[in-house]
């Protein structure tokens, strides 16, 4: 009986814990702790503990499948290469689409936006990082020049003072949620505001709850308030950013003053005093946020909001400081890294830029889809509700649109509009029973590859076992169509360390790296512009990533939510993730351990609400918006604030996106899937 041990990378949330795969008899039966990895230390959450129970699944997908008068027939790999050449081969460039995944290494996403742009020379490529992070790519571009987590996640320990924002951290990112133990421990301040009172929030030193959508007024007056008395960091200010007068212009408006901000937001006044007093005289203070501030209509102007906290306390460049935006999926942060969004070749090379265009046409030896933006995945889904819809083909790789996008019968409509879908994926996700093509892939302990977590450390994927079948690594997929397709040169690659070693000679921010020097544990964090650069932990040390290397003030007014309650559907209603799952459940809904915990979805309903409604706990409901209804158990709770309602967004059989709402952010085109109105009604007997 032989038994290995392989260290790999957790595959589930954007902490990027490091984890051992225990391997018997060409099995991975467990996972052992990796005591010296430096983000978790040989910690755990229940997710990473149970990583292993979905690999060898008997429903893992191992055979092309390819659907046959409404019926899927296994079919040869041969077989699935010739039909999608022949289909692809038969559209123009602008009718097909892409969709990457933030579940798979860094040089799996490279080679999909690689084949997108250079064999199928299309522009539309996009993945799931518009659905959750997308504000903070736009947002902290603008402000700081650069759209990632300013600090890493052990700095986090070193804070005087943490505010978290728009997170329920010891659910989504528990790992991270020690950093934050750890600070407290040493006499740290911890403040949390959140319609819910989390197990973040029972973590904290002052928490308040407030109504979803009301971030920016917030900041405003906690901005407004450090003004007033003084507590700004003029220095900093002076020498290290610009436009303070116009951000100042905006926040010291009376509307913004703590008692009419405590009317709208719903936190009162002393509580919003004491944080701001709190975060601006502490020697170092640090903000976490993630979904509940990027995933609004205002998600760009919340993310400038925060940066402006920051920028205006002096918080940034430093040890204990910092924007830290926590990325949900592992490799969220590598996918728009290599290039998987509309606007930009990997590294943020802009696709409109002359200079970027010349290099990437250089690099991979042929003509690309330049000098134009493409589709994002929200509107992909848009123009394929047009008559004649804009889009034909789409080639979808280990997304999940028909549980993660908003107003699922929108998406649903979306997709059974294409003339042709190829899904590849590890299991027959909801998305994939809509597909012409499936084309089984392998799963994150079945190959070799890079992942970037939410604090920019670049890790390694390590493979421990064969994958099922005949499934193959993404990357091998896309070597073979690329070369089936005419590009033999292009996809000619032998293992993932060659594709990284393209990706690092054309991304400049991971140009130092190589997989020699990721061996070690503590890996590189970008931007790593030469082999002999340590990496960068903390961004802007000296200065911003803007043209003069000045931070950016951002003056912004509150707007609220595209769709607020009224007479009709009187309560708001936000959703999120909860400890026991992750996404849209295509993995830890078939892991056992995880599935007992949380069977099924609720909606959390306030104790008066639910008394005022009749509603009594675990009583089977109807929660309608203006796009669906569902049925779903009622957790009745005092832990939510009045007229909000939550629901978790990984069952599809009570899917929360159902109700929420598709309103889209103007600039980072991501959906307000955190505010919406909502009524809820007793189902009558039949």
């Amino acid at each position: 009986m032989e038994v290995k041990i392989v260290p790999t990378t957790c595959p589930y949330c954007g902490t990027g814990c490091g984890l051992n795969l225990v391997v018997r008899d060409g099995k991975v039966v467990s996972v052992a702790p990796w005591q010296r990895h430096p983000v978790n230390e040989g910690k755990l959450c229940p997710k990473g503990r149970y990583a292993h129970e979905f690999i060898h699944r008997d429903d893992r997908l191992t055979k092309p499948l390819i659907k046959k008068d409404g019926k899927f027939v296994e079919a040869t790999w041969d077989e699935a290469y010739e039909l999608i050449t022949k289909k692809f081969s038969s559209y123009q460039p602008e009718e097909m689409a892409c969709l990457a995944s933030a579940r798979v290494p860094n040089e799996e996403n490279y080679l999909m936006q690689k084949f997108a742009r250079t064999v199928l020379k299309t522009p539309h490529v996009d993945h799931c990082a518009r659905l959750c992070h997308a504000s903070t790519v736009a947002g902290l571009a603008v402000s700081f020049g650069s759209g990632a987590m300013t600090n890493n996640i052990l700095d986090i320990a070193e804070s005087k003072c943490i505010f978290v924002l728009g997170s329920n951290t010891f659910e989504q990112h528990p790992l991270i949620g020690r950093s934050i133990i750890r600070a407290r421990q040493k006499g740290a301040k911890v403040i949390v505001f959140d319609p819910r009172f989390t197990p973040t929030a029972k973590h904290s030193d002052l928490y308040a709850s407030f109504f979803s959508g009301t971030d920016v007024a917030i900041l405003n007056a906690m901005m407004q308030y450090i003004i007033k008395n003084g507590w700004e960091n003029k220095e900093f200010i002076d020498k290290r950013t610009k436009d303070f007068d116009k951000l100042n212009a905006v926040v010291m408006k009376p509307e913004y003053s703590l008692e009419n901000v405590s009317m709208i937001s719903g936190i009162p006044v002393k509580d919003l005093a004491t944080a701001a007093e709190w975060f601006a005289k502490s020697p170092s203070s640090c903000l976490l946020y993630s979904m509940g501030i990027t995933q609004h209509t205002t998600g760009v102007d919340n993310v400038k909001s925060v940066a402006n906290l920051l920028m205006l306390t002096g918080n940034l460049g430093k040890v204990g400081g910092g924007v830290n935006a926590l990325r949900g999926q592992n490799n969220v942060q590598g996918a728009c890294d290599m290039g998987c969004l509309p606007n930009v070749y990997s590294g943020y090379q802009k696709v409109t830029d002359e200079p970027a265009i010349k290099k990437m046409q250089e690099c991979w030896c042929c003509d690309v889809a330049g000098g134009k933006i493409g589709y994002t995945v929200t509107e992909m889904m848009n123009v394929l509700t047009e008559n004649p819809p804009k889009l034909k083909a789409m080639y979808i790789m280990g997304e999940n649109p028909m549980i993660s996008d908003p107003d699922l019968a929108h998406a649903e409509h979306a997709l059974k509009n294409l003339d042709f879908l190829v899904v590849q994926d590890i299991f027959l996700t909801e998305t994939a029973q809509l597909a012409d093509v499936v084309l089984p892939a392998a799963c994150y302990a079945e190959k070799d590859g890079t992942q970037t977590n939410t604090e920019r450390r670049v890790q390694r994927f390590r493979k421990a076992v064969e994958p099922p079948g005949e499934a193959k690594a993404d990357w091998e997929i896309f070597c073979d169509l690329g070369k089936r397709m005419g590009y033999e040169k292009l996809f000619s690659f032998n293992s993932p360390e060659e594709i990284f070693n393209e990706i690092a000679r054309v991304t400049p921010s991971y140009g130092g790296m190589s997989y020699k020097r990721l061996e070690k544990p503590e890996a590189l964090h970008w931007p790593c512009p030469a082999a002999d650069h340590p990496g960068t932990p903390i961004l802007h040390t000296q200065k911003f990533a803007t043209a003069d290397g000045l931070g950016i003030f951002s003056p912004i007014e509150f707007k609220p939510p595209a769709e607020v309650p009224d007479a009709e559907y009187p309560f708001i209603l936000t959703t999120g993730r909860c400890l026991w799952h992750w996404h849209t459940g295509s993995m830890t809904r078939r892991s056992p351990s995880l599935e007992k915990e949380a069977p099924t979805g609720w909606i959390e309903i306030n104790s008066d609400d639910a008394k005022a409604l009749g509603i009594k706990n675990d009583e089977i409901v109807l929660a309608k918006t203006r796009r669906g209804e569902v049925k779903v158990p009622a957790k009745v709770t005092a832990e939510i604030k009045k007229n909000v309602m939550f629901m978790p967004f990984h069952f599809a059989e009570c899917a929360a996106n159902v109700l929420t709402n598709n309103a889209l952010d103007p600039i980072a085109k991501i959906p307000e899937f955190k505010a919406c109105a909502v009524r809820i009604e007793k189902i009558k007997e039949a």
